[in-house]
């Protein structure tokens, strides 16, 4: 049975604007597929869904369409774009070039208080594939990535990997929907990663492109 689209839209006192909260809500229903690649959505039922007036949802919906997440058509409503496998591919492939980068740079000269923020969201992790929380586990994941890209101290990598972030969450939770153990295989890969780092062992950077490129073609599978 298909799940119902999470809500979660009271604004009290100093919340968010209510474009926001439209924003995020539709956001997060797209990332988990409540809102299914290629569902078309009309601006009545998004009225109803979010219990709110036109014009919050308008602007939710400019922002999503900039972002790449919807398609607006003025006099048929709103479709629920993919991502197309071209993109997906392309994505992986920056991130494999970028955190391949970062590794080499990072490997050996991570700071204490690096590694414990590191180890930390490595103890997390862990709790969550115990749990098969997915959407925890997707948050973890994509936290630990960030993380040694703080390390690095590039705010340019930083915020190329940033501006992607919600199409890589997008990415993982399809991935676990797939299989959710695939969790327990990713976060051992992590282990592995931050190992060989801590030990400035060269082999990290080799570790963090099998990681991504494995994930890569575990999507298609």
């Amino acid at each position: 049975m298909e799940k119902e689209p999470s809500g979660g839209t009271k604004a009290v006192g100093g919340a968010p604007l209510l474009k926001d909260v439209a924003y995020q809500v539709i956001k997060e229903n797209i990332l988990e597929e409540h809102f299914a690649p290629g569902r078309f959505l009309s601006e009545r039922e998004l009225i109803e869904f979010l219990q709110m007036s036109k014009t919050p949802i308008k602007n939710a919906l400019v922002r999503l369409e900039t972002e790449g997440f919807v398609t607006v058509f003025s006099k048929q409503g709103i479709i629920i774009n993919d991502l197309t496998i071209d993109r997906i591919t392309d994505i992986y492939d920056l991130r494999t070039a970028l955190e391949t980068y970062i590794c080499t740079e990072i490997a050996g000269k991570m700071t204490e208080a690096h590694c414990e923020l590191i180890e930390n969201n490595l103890r997390k992790t862990e709790e969550k594939v115990k749990e098969l929380d997915g959407k925890g586990f997707a948050e973890l994941d994509h936290e630990f990535h960030r993380l040694l890209c703080e390390c690095s101290g590039n705010q340019e990598i930083y915020r190329v990997l940033l501006n992607y972030q919600d199409h890589l969450l997008r990415i993982t939770l399809r991935h676990l929907k797939k299989d959710p153990h695939r969790m327990q295989q990713f976060y051992q890969e992590h282990v592995g990663i931050y190992s060989h780092l801590k030990h400035g062992d060269p082999r990290s950077a080799e570790l963090m492109r099998a990681h991504l490129q494995q994930s890569k073609q575990k999507l298609f599978l």
